[in-house]
């Protein structure tokens, strides 16, 4: 029996997270972010909570990270994975307008949320708000249309990025973009990096990017013909590769 479900979010975004691909790409996101004692973090987007602990431990002691998400699920798994956990706090809010006041933060951070939002400027123009002067935001997005899959077939691959980039993703290529976002909204660019996990194994792949199940949605939209699905299993049976491009942009209130 073929599964159509969408994968349970909270088991996703811990799959993601314990992959080595995002154990690399958050172990760099952290170093980025040059966390210190003391310091005032927000997690615009912090989902179940993943990464709030290891920030809480940087920036002991006398620190606070405050984690915001606009689903009310992620909040509440939050809420009970961080319980206990000395400088949490994790509240219900929208990136577009964030539950907090004026100049609060010393750093700030979004982790593949952008990508989702109705509007990026007006979130990262909340983070600018909030952030007080010489503070950090690590911003974190990926670019769908980098997505590269090796196959027999190069145009099939073309073709479901393209599905994947223009109808499933709302800001596909919001990655591209950041830095002059940023600078749109008064934040001064620092860096800006990429970083390009390469996946060798289909099962994973499959989990972290939804292959399989893309497949058939793109098939069922008309983006692809039916044959496709026999194209996504053969691309599962050989030698596999695939790839995707993220963007690390690092930007500061002057």
């Amino acid at each position: 029996m073929i599964d159509n479900r969408a994968p349970d979010p909270v088991a996703y975004l811990d799959q993601v997270a314990a992959s080595a691909p995002g154990q690399g790409f958050k172990q760099r996101v952290l170093r980025l972010m040059e966390l210190s004692p003391g310091h005032t973090v927000v997690d615009i987007g912090c989902g179940p909570g993943t990464d709030l602990g290891a920030m809480a431990a940087a920036v002991a002691p006398g620190g606070t990270v405050v984690g915001v998400d606009r689903d009310p699920m992620m909040v509440e798994v939050a809420r009970s994975r961080l319980a206990g956990t000395a400088g949490v706090r994790v509240r219900h809010g929208d990136a577009h307008a964030l539950p907090l006041a004026d100049g609060i933060a010393d750093r700030a951070r979004t982790d593949r949320v952008l990508q989702h939002v109705d509007d990026p400027a007006r979130a990262l123009a909340e983070v600018r708000r909030m952030l007080r002067p010489g503070g950090r935001a690590l911003l974190a997005e990926p670019d769908w249309d980098g997505l590269l899959i090796d196959s027999a077939e190069p145009e099939l691959s073309r073709r479901l990025t393209r599905f994947i980039a223009t109808e499933i993703v709302r800001n596909a290529t919001v990655g591209r973009s950041l830095a002059r976002l940023c600078a749109g909204v008064g934040l001064a660019v620092r860096s800006v990096e990429t970083h390009t996990p390469v996946l060798r194994d289909f099962g994973t792949a499959d989990r972290l990017l939804g292959l399989r199940r893309n497949v058939r949605r793109a098939v069922r939209a008309g983006h692809l013909d039916g044959g496709a699905e026999e194209w996504i299993e053969a691309v599962a049976a050989r030698p596999f590769l695939a790839t995707f491009m993220m963007f690390l942009v690092t930007a500061e209130v002057a």
